[in-house]
């Protein structure tokens, strides 16, 4: 029976709450728990990309719906938003010392009631961008504190797999976007309802990152683990590591041209990328009269095959353990693809379906660069310090990010008739849903049977002709395109409808230049994609199956040594 004295002496329980901040784990988990955590570090990614990215898919009704420019609304989501991500994914490098799991769980926690309630009921364009940069904030604690957790769950021998997986996050967050948009947007119309569905996703995935989400203990993550055999003593050594001395003076260390260079021509290869993120819907609104809803649908096959490209590289790089050569193959079949869809911009008559084949190639091509290159990023900054895997992706973020935040800056320069266009439609907004069906039907009539009848509206010639065509477009009887037409002559003597019609000739010739500016666009993504190249020689990995191979036989052999001494010491 003990005593009272020493009943008091026992070192009390956890409390149940200490679970929601404390997570750490002091051994190195078995591929069951350890899939678990990644599924969750993917799942969270797959959110924050999600409310990144769902104002791309009603973009050209948010900008009419608070009466922005078209440099104003890229400048917001493009640049600000993007430079607020550079500088938090700085901060986000403390991760290395504070650990990375809260930050995630309670990023994205504070992410939900900005999509659920603040974006939808934003009085003022001011107030939805700060409620939107805030966004961007957020993610850019996800940008490193979440591939930091993939590396830590993953040796370098299935490294790409696993970065693949995470990349996936963003590429899944394009793909629920369009999809969800796709299939809400003809039979839930507000804009704010895709925020709102956002947000209710969110709050969910936050409750399953509370309950669920663990890293490991400082001392596990620290070491290099190339391969899973190394598990064991990985364990060993982290009982002997001084976490402070390993961490010293981190930005010195992590703040290196081989990290910040890649990081670079990585954001420059993906500036293809993040203009169909931001700006393919209007692009496509623009250019080629698609809806919203037909811009998605077709977005969906690009996400698709990027998400099959993703997997596919991943494995492969694992697989024959080697990066570089898939980076190369990537990079060069986008270029191809690059050169093609930008010269499709110019044809009008382009068909949906090859816009189809061509988006699909695209993307695999781009993703069949970028998982191999991120898995070799971190193995990169592993070969300076393993113990400071946040610090050398902060830095990798921060210069990737800035990169993108240019992107956004210089696009309006390029594109420069798109200005004009996205105001006309933000004034004309409430005139063309009051005149949708009179402006359609002038939109069926050839443009010489407009002037003709502009001229002369009794001219019998020109009223028949403008029948025949308005029946044909429309697929309707004689009788009721000459309704639409009667109706057309009726709303023509409105002051409103004329004052619209005076502003759509005065867009027009900016209509016209505008895929030609596009076209000026892709071609400075092309550039881009081969200003990646260089910046491919300045990682570290093999070229050579062979010797990447002869590599790994090496480090095993080593490792059997160690763990023979290891068997030793313990007998000892």
């Amino acid at each position: 029976m003990s005593s009272p004295q020493s009943a008091l002496s026992v070192e009390p329980g956890p409390s149940p709450l200490r679970r929601f901040w404390y997570r750490s784990l002091d051994r190195y988990p078995h591929t069951g728990p350890r899939v678990f955590y990644l599924a969750i570090v993917v799942m969270t990614t797959v959110l924050v990309y999600y409310e990144l990215f769902a104002p791309g898919a009603v973009s050209p009704t948010i900008i009419s719906h608070y009466g922005m420019t078209f440099r104003y609304y890229v400048y917001a989501t493009g640049v600000i938003s993007a430079m607020v991500g550079a500088f938090s994914s700085i901060i986000a490098g403390f991760a290395d010392r504070f650990g990375r799991a809260n930050m995630v769980t309670y990023g994205v926690g504070a992410s939900v009631p900005l999509v659920l309630f603040g974006l939808p009921n934003a009085p003022n364009a001011i107030s939805w961008v700060v409620l939107f940069c805030g966004i961007g904030f957020l993610e850019g604690f996800i940008l490193v504190a979440t591939p930091a957790l993939v590396r830590d769950f993953s040796p370098q021998f299935g490294r790409s797999s696993a970065m693949a997986f995470w990349l996936l996050g963003p590429v899944i967050g394009s793909e629920v976007v369009t999809q969800v948009s796709s299939h809400t947007l003809s039979h839930l119309h507000p804009w704010q309802d895709q925020f709102t569905i956002c947000g209710v996703v969110g709050l969910v995935v936050f409750l399953i990152a509370l309950f669920g989400l663990r890293e490991l203990s400082p001392n596990l993550r620290d070491q290099l683990m190339v391969s899973m055999r190394d598990r064991v003593l990985v364990e060993a050594k982290a009982k002997g590591i001084d976490v402070r001395s390993t961490t010293r003076k981190p930005w010195r260390q992590m703040i290196r041209f081989d990290i910040a260079g890649p990081a670079f021509g990585a954001g420059t290869l993906l500036f293809m990328y993040s203009t169909f993120v931001g700006f393919l819907v209007i692009f496509l609104a623009t250019t080629f009269g698609y809806s919203e809803q037909r811009a998605n649908a077709l977005g969906n096959w690009f996400w698709a095959f990027n998400a099959v490209g993703l997997i596919l590289s991943g494995l492969l790089s694992d697989r024959l353990k080697v990066r570089k050569p898939f980076m190369v193959f990537g990079a060069m079949g986008a270029m191809v693809m690059s050169i093609v869809w930008a010269l499709r911009t110019m044809n009008p008559a382009t068909s949906y379906y090859t816009f189809v084949i061509i988006v699909s190639l695209l993307g695999f091509f781009l993703s069949s660069a970028y998982a191999p290159w991120f898995a070799s990023l971190t193995e990169t900054i592993e070969a300076r310090n393993p113990a400071l895997t946040a610090t050398g992706l902060a830095v990798a973020g921060w210069v990737n990010k800035i990169t993108i935040a240019l992107m956004a800056l210089i696009l309006p320069f390029v594109v420069v008739a798109m200005t004009p266009i996205v105001n006309f439609a933000a004034q004309s907004a409430p005139t063309a849903a009051k005149y949708a069906s009179e402006i359609s039907t002038s939109k069926a009539m050839d443009a010489a049977t407009s002037r003709a009848l502009t001229a002369n509206p009794a001219d019998p010639v020109a009223g028949a002709k403008a029948v025949a065509e308005i029946s044909a477009k429309f697929h309707t009887s004689s009788a009721s395109a000459l309704q639409r037409l009667i109706a057309l002559g009726k709303a023509t003597q409105q002051k409103d409808f004329r004052s619209f019609l005076s502003r759509a000739a005065a867009v027009a010739p900016s209509v016209k230049h505008n895929a030609r500016d596009w076209q000026h666009w892709w071609w400075v993504c092309l550039g881009g994609q081969v200003l990646f190249l260089p910046f491919i020689f300045m990682m570290v990995g093999r070229w050579r199956p062979r010797n990447a191979k002869r590599d790994a036989e090496e480090h095993d052999r080593t490792i059997e040594e160690e763990l023979a001494k290891l068997s030793l010491r313990r007998a000892g």
